[in-house]
């Protein structure tokens, strides 16, 4: 008969092999996440300084779902490493017309200035808050899912339709999101949900851009009026 000491030690060296577990797929993420925001900076600024085009609606759609389907293919191999390099890149290709275009603008330098800032802040107090506390997000996971497609669907009437206020109105729905997603990705790391570090800094990623963009988006309209 197995002792309850027994049950006690195999229980103990459970949780210390899940915590250890949970600290390596955060240290891996943040790493990641480090050296793709750099990369995807580079990359975003070497577009906007050459003025090199936008590729349009239809090819920033393709490469981006292209590369997300790559990834998620290849998330257990060394070249999923190689995919998020090159989805940040890409990323960082598509806002480069972006940047340019705003620094074009009176107060453009100061209004990127503030969206990088912003985002910064929010993604470190959000962060913290969750490694702080190790509260549970991943009730949000439905609902975010939903707001960001309604979202995407608004966002493209807004820009089919040339409806300003709809536009501005689908970025503050954005950015509240994107703060939503940073909150349940993360939780979902602390909390043992997602195991994957590529996966987990892809997530990340992409809600951080998106937090910029539609940062950017609503200060560079303020900025303008």
């Amino acid at each position: 008969m197995n002792s309850p000491s027994l049950y006690r030690s195999g229980a103990a060296h459970t949780g210390i092999a899940a915590t250890l577990g949970t600290h390596r797929v955060l240290r891996n993420t943040y790493a990641l996440l480090s050296l793709t925001l750099l990369f995807s900076a580079a990359v975003a600024s070497l577009s906007a300084a050459l003025r090199l085009p936008h590729p349009g609606l239809l090819l920033t759609l393709a490469g981006y779902f292209g590369l997300l389907f790559f990834i998620h293919k290849k998330q257990n191999s060394g070249w999923a490493v190689g995919g998020v390099f090159a989805l940040t890149g890409f990323m960082g290709y598509t806002l480069g017309p972006v940047l340019a275009a705003q620094l074009a603008l009176p107060g453009g330098a100061q209004t990127i200035a503030m969206a990088l800032g912003a985002t910064g802040a929010t993604f470190l107090a959000l962060s913290g808050w969750v490694l702080a506390t190790r509260r549970d997000f991943s009730f949000m996971g439905g609902f975010l899912f939903a707001g960001m497609v309604i979202a995407i669907l608004a966002g493209l009437a807004a820009m089919f339709f040339q409806m300003p206020a709809l536009g501005l109105a689908v970025s503050a729905m954005v950015a509240l999101l994107s703060a939503g997603l940073i909150l349940y990705e993360t939780s979902r790391i602390v909390n043992g949900g997602e195991t994957n570090y590529v996966l987990a800094t892809v997530g990340l990623f992409v809600s951080l851009f998106n937090l910029f963009t539609s940062l950017l988006s609503l200060f560079g309209l303020g900025g303008n009026d």
